[in-house]
């Protein structure tokens, strides 16, 4: 039998809630297949951890995980705990050490799930946001001057590189193809002279080893007022970090908040494990009452389960979850539900078992 070891950093306020459930959904589908099951390895770090060691990962952290398949996180955060240590000390060093620069945030509009558009069809909002992850506008390059004097100054550098820029629109133009989607590039080349006019002059360089990829360009801001107005214009879309930080959270306003947003960050050539997590944030004010939504968590186990070459079973949790959404009844509060964390999972595991039995599914 084939086993997964998944490293999983539970993190904080609601992230271990969250990620039992998702882990659950794992073993139920590794344990229907037969043929292969998951080997989970706990790691206590994040905030709640730095307030009592002063670090957010221990020191041969990164040598830890180099030896897993894949990183299931929960979520970063704690009062006390400021955000850029959380950030840099924990995820981005994860992102970075592993060389995980591709992001993919999928922006999917399942039926049942709230929207706040009007008029708009489940099949109007089908997004794959594919975001530089390694550099950009989070490379860290800057300084800071004179601190503390009348004539101080900060400098925040954007690293455009080369290999950078060129390796994730490449990635995303080799999952149009294989998709058959268009591909937009999103920029700001208009005010940023330098590095989104490199940005755009080699997202037209790449384009022309794809001919068969129908390819659109927007500013940043036309895309954010675009993703409003007209939502299925966008298919798959590649961005720089920032720009795809912000906009994929206005995508998971569009797909049915947060508690939906799931995200992978991937080391195409699997030199170094991958990591994948829902967006949302610790939420420290609900953690411990058992009411987080975990349906997030529960669609990063889902990009697991693709990454791993399972997609017809990752198929099948986003199949489960529409179901659960249509059903109205078992939903946590903040979708206007009164059902658990764990009963939200359990209700997901009996829905994904009754389409293994009416399917006969073997893959």
């Amino acid at each position: 039998m084939k086993t997964f070891k998944i490293a999983v950093i539970p993190g904080d306020g609601i992230g271990p809630e969250v990620i039992s459930e998702g882990i659950k959904i794992l073993n139920k589908i590794a344990e229907v297949d037969g043929t292969f099951q998951f080997e989970f390895t706990e790691f206590p770090w994040g905030c709640e951890y730095y307030t009592k060691h002063g670090i957010m990962m221990d020191d041969d952290g990164m040598d830890k995980l180099k030896k897993f398949d894949a990183v299931y996180l929960g979520a970063v955060g704690y009062p006390g705990v400021p955000d850029y240590i959380s950030l840099w000390d924990l995820l981005l060093k994860i992102r970075k050490g592993f060389d995980q620069y591709v992001n993919i945030r999928p922006i999917r509009l399942l039926e049942a799930a709230p929207c706040p558009l009007k008029d708009i069809d489940c099949e109007d909002v089908n997004m794959l946001f594919i975001r530089e992850n390694s550099e950009g506008e989070y490379a860290g390059a800057g300084d800071w001057l004179f601190k503390g004097k009348e004539n101080e100054v900060v400098l925040q550098n954007g690293v455009f590189s080369r290999k950078g820029t060129e390796r994730i629109i490449r990635y995303a133009f080799e999952v149009a193809r294989k998709e058959g989607k268009t591909l937009t590039s999103i920029s700001k080349a208009n005010a940023l002279n330098y590095s989104m006019v490199f940005w755009d002059q080699v997202f037209e360089e790449i384009s022309k080893e794809y001919p068969d990829v129908k390819t659109a360009s927007y500013l940043v801001d036309a895309a954010a007022m675009l993703m409003i107005k007209d939502p299925k214009r966008f298919e798959v879309v590649v961005t720089s970090n920032l720009f795809g930080d912000i906009l994929t959270d206005l995508g998971a306003a569009i797909a049915g908040g947060i508690g939906l947003a799931a995200g992978a960050n991937i080391n195409p050539e699997r030199q170094y494990p991958s990591m994948f997590e829902p967006i949302h944030g610790s939420a420290p004010d609900i953690a411990g009452k058992n009411i987080a939504n975990p349906l997030a968590a529960i669609w990063s186990a889902s990009q697991i389960l693709d990454f791993l070459g399972y997609e017809k079973y990752g198929k099948m949790v986003l199949d489960s979850v529409e179901q659960l959404l249509i059903e109205g009844q078992v939903l946590t509060p903040d979708m206007n539900g009164v059902s658990s964390t764990s009963e939200v999972g359990d209700r997901l595991t009996s829905i994904m078992t009754a389409l293994f039995e009416s399917k006969n599914l073997v893959f």
